[in-house]
């Protein structure tokens, strides 16, 4: 499969594992261990039985009938906002403290900017009893606090970010300087499909239950498993990742990835990777940055806390690079209206990064009977003072 990971890591010529000597065993032991632990029949049947019991999938392919009236196209949005934690976030931490308790580790550790992957993290730790430090820049933790306080009920330990702009990016600095300095008894888990390999497949393989449940419920629906577009919003991928995942080879599939143009691409204040990134490696692999001539990484900017991370995922750079995966972007405003548009045609509030891919319709020459499947990646009760805060509704 061309748009599969290598066995050295590697989409084409992006991802890899550019790490300090002090990580390479934990990365090695995981390289070496993951994909037989995750097909283990025991380990498949228990991720299996988790996802059903405890996330609450399959979640439901809702046809949007206001929604597909005004766009004049079959739109169905995945409901992904309807897991338990209300985000996509939890089928990976699901897999992933799986596979940490196979490695025998007791500790667990993990980067968040919106919080609902460090919810995800927190919660899963409470299910199999172990301790749990999340990573959040300042700023999130300011503009995401009813996250914050979750992930405290939820037993966690949420450590501030100060460096850099106190996000996402600063968070994931912090979280990989721990696992340095605990390198044995400490899983990390890392939230999108970055870092070094085997994480961006791993994520992926873990996030590939969302496409696979598409094909299956257009099939029920439609009788024919392949939409003529999946969007879905992306900062480091891995909700998109999923929606993509099974669909990579059918090139009849037009998929589609919003970026978050911030308050425009070129204002200086965005972060739409690949329409202002260069090659460059971030946090363990080569991707796409937002970088400057020499090389320093670009703070980025979103009104949505999940999306202002200064690169992608390998995979998805992989897939802008080879013509792929179509990547727009849509401004805070386009996004914002877009969730208001949602939420008033459909009663469904989305999250701030779902948001933009809901803002992709308009951007699309759909025509009739096109069938579109939106990733509803997550819900917006975290959003609401950001919602309240921008106000134009």
């Amino acid at each position: 499969m061309k748009y599969q990971v290598n066995e050295k890591g590697f989409y084409g010529q992006f991802g890899g594992a550019y790490i300090p000597e002090m990580l390479y065993p934990n990365i090695e032991e995981l390289r070496l261990q993951y994909l037989q632990i995750i097909h283990e029949p025991s380990f498949q049947t228990e991720f299996d039985q988790l996802l059903k019991d405890y996330v609450g999938r399959p979640t439901p392919l809702f046809f949007a009938k206001r929604l597909s009236e005004k766009y004049k196209a079959k739109i169905y949005l995945k409901r992904e906002d309807l897991c338990h934690t209300g985000a996509h976030k939890i089928n990976n931490t699901i897999g992933q403290i799986l596979v940490a308790k196979k490695l025998g580790k007791q500790k667990i550790i993990a980067e968040t900017g919106a919080g609902q992957h460090g919810v995800a993290t927190a919660t899963v730790c409470a299910l199999m009893g172990m301790e749990c430090i999340v990573y959040m820049g300042q700023l999130d933790i300011e503009r995401q606090r009813p996250n914050v306080e979750r992930m405290r009920i939820l037993g966690a330990k949420v450590v501030p970010a100060t460096s850099g702009n106190m996000t996402l990016k600063d968070a994931t600095n912090e979280a990989m300087r721990h696992w340095i300095n605990h390198p044995t008894d400490t899983h990390y888990i890392i939230g999108s499909v970055v870092g070094p390999h085997p994480y961006p497949d791993m994520v992926a393989r873990f996030q590939s239950v969302i496409s696979e449940e598409i094909k299956s419920q257009l099939i029920h629906e439609l009788g024919n498993p392949f939409p003529d577009y999946v969007i879905a919003c992306v900062g480091g991928g891995s909700n998109a990742a999923g929606a993509f995942y099974h669909f990579l080879n059918d090139e009849h599939v037009n998929l589609v990835a919003v970026e978050a143009a911030g308050k425009g691409v070129d204002s200086g204040e965005s972060a739409a990777t690949t329409a202002l990134g260069k090659v460059g490696i971030l946090h363990g692999s080569k991707s796409l940055l937002m970088q400057t001539p020499d090389g320093q990484v670009i703070e980025p900017y979103s009104i949505s806390a999940g999306l202002d991370y200064p690169g992608i995922g390998p995979l998805h750079a992989h897939l802008f690079e080879t013509g792929r995966v179509q990547f727009l972007s849509a401004t805070d405003d386009e996004a914002m209206n877009a969730g208001i548009e949602l939420s008033r045609m459909e009663g469904i509030i989305p999250a701030i990064e779902s948001a933009h891919a809901v803002a992709a319709l308009s951007q699309l020459s759909l025509i009739e009977d096109d069938v579109v499947v939106i990733n509803l990646s997550g819900r917006g009760d975290k959003d609401l003072e950001t919602y309240i805060r921008w106000g134009k509704y």
